[in-house]
């Protein structure tokens, strides 16, 4: 029985989770295609945003870690906080859209 290459499970998974937000990216932007201007906008932004996290996860499996080198780590977060900006911008929108009760 051989052990196991862990550097090759997680290569593969971040080569994976890449993948994912590839996926993710197209599916949201081709949804918010069909929205209004608001949702559509912030869809794009967060599309772009899950693209450029999947290249951090490329770029992450040939490196071996999310924080190294350190600009890895702070282009990981800036998506992140793109993803949180754009969440919290449709929610409001959401609210917005709500006939006020009487």
């Amino acid at each position: 029985m051989t052990a196991m290459n862990w550097n090759s499970v997680e290569t593969n998974f971040n080569y994976g989770e890449a993948g994912l937000w590839f996926v993710v990216s197209l599916v949201l932007f081709a949804r918010s295609r069909r929205q209004p201007e608001t949702p559509r906008k912030l869809g794009a932004i967060a599309a772009v945003a899950f693209f450029c996290f999947g290249i951090s996860d490329l770029i992450e499996a040939q490196t071996g870690a999310w924080w190294e080198p350190i600009w890895l780590f702070f282009f990981k977060a800036a998506c992140v906080l793109v993803f949180g900006a754009c969440g919290w911008k449709y929610r409001v929108w959401l609210k917005e859209q709500k006939p006020p009760a009487d």
